[in-house]
């Protein structure tokens, strides 16, 4: 099922997790797109905010999911294979989205 993951950078993902993230993009897209139109619209600039919170709360909520699926399956693998780099760059990766 899964190819090797972080030696080529590339994963493929079980129908069930890939159903999810993308059900989860499309949900976002269709925030970002409402918010698009709040602007043209020249909605109330709270209003507009409270939609922008709730679209940057959607995208962790995708970024939870999506971190927790490569832990337990990318950085897991290799770590069990004697990569472990990984673990490097899974702190790499955990750094730069706790900016």
């Amino acid at each position: 099922m899964e190819k090797e993951c972080c030696g080529n950078k590339t994963k493929e993902r079980s129908e069930k997790e890939y159903k999810s993230l993308i059900n989860r993009l499309n949900r976002i897209e269709g925030q970002i797109r409402g918010i698009k139109g709040m602007v043209e619209k020249n909605a109330y600039c709270t209003d507009i905010l409270v939609q922008v919170a709730a679209a940057n709360a959607a995208l962790n909520a995708f970024n939870k999911e999506l971190l927790a699926n490569h832990i337990k399956t990318c950085v897991a693998d290799d770590i069990r294979s004697g990569k472990n780099e990984t673990v490097d760059e899974l702190v790499a990766t955990l750094q730069k989205l706790m900016k």
